[in-house]
């Protein structure tokens, strides 16, 4: 049980699902997995599945697109109008929709096909206002992070460019929480990196 269950208090769920995928050759939310389901819909199934609420989608380019295929389900959309500055501008919109909402918050970009209920849930067992919580694999980390109401000012004021919350993580306490047994890591930038059935 998590500290947000025995309190009551959700934690929330963040899918970064604004970019271009230029070297996909299309947004990396459309990409269909095995079953022809949206990454971007995928990853918040994921996030809902693991207890997050409420679950926001920052979309971006082919915003009409992605948010149709979103209709059908019970997420919050956030269209981050500065999506070409990279994953900063999404985790900054994502981050400032959530204010009022919850303790914490996990983050997860939608180009994780390996990413797992699972792992969500082992990273939610140390939720919190303060908490810093970051999924590993094989040593190196990786998501999903798990960020504490505490640290949100300070994420959204150090997030540049596509370094997302990447710098402020390197310079706080952060607690690794390994996954190696549980989900795979990788994201997926190129076809060739595409897990094969996905397209």
């Amino acid at each position: 049980m998590t500290n947000a269950d025995s309190l009551g208090v959700p934690v929330a769920g963040l899918v970064l699902a604004a970019g271009a995928g230029r070297r996909m050759g299309g947004p990396k939310a459309l990409v269909r997995d095995p079953a022809g389901v949206p990454w971007v819909v995928r990853a918040s199934r994921i996030l809902a599945a693991s207890g997050c609420s409420p679950v926001v989608v920052v979309i971006g380019a082919a915003a009409a697109e992605v948010r149709a295929e979103l209709a059908a389900e019970p997420v919050q959309v956030v269209e981050a109008t500065n999506w070409p500055e990279g994953m900063s501008a999404s985790l900054r919109a994502g981050l400032e929709s959530l204010q009022g909402a919850g303790d914490a918050v996990v983050v997860v970009p939608v180009d994780l096909p390996g990413l797992t209920s699972a792992a969500v849930r082992r990273v939610l067992k140390s939720d919190g206002a303060d908490a810093l919580v970051r999924a590993t694999y094989d040593g190196a980390p990786g998501h999903p992070v798990l960020i504490g109401r505490t640290h949100w000012d300070g994420v959204i004021a150090s997030a540049h460019g596509d370094a997302g919350a990447r710098d402020y993580l390197r310079t706080h306490p952060v607690e690794l929480v390994a996954c190696d047994d549980i989900g795979d890591g990788a994201d997926a930038d190129t076809p060739g990196d595409l897990p094969q059935g996905h397209r």
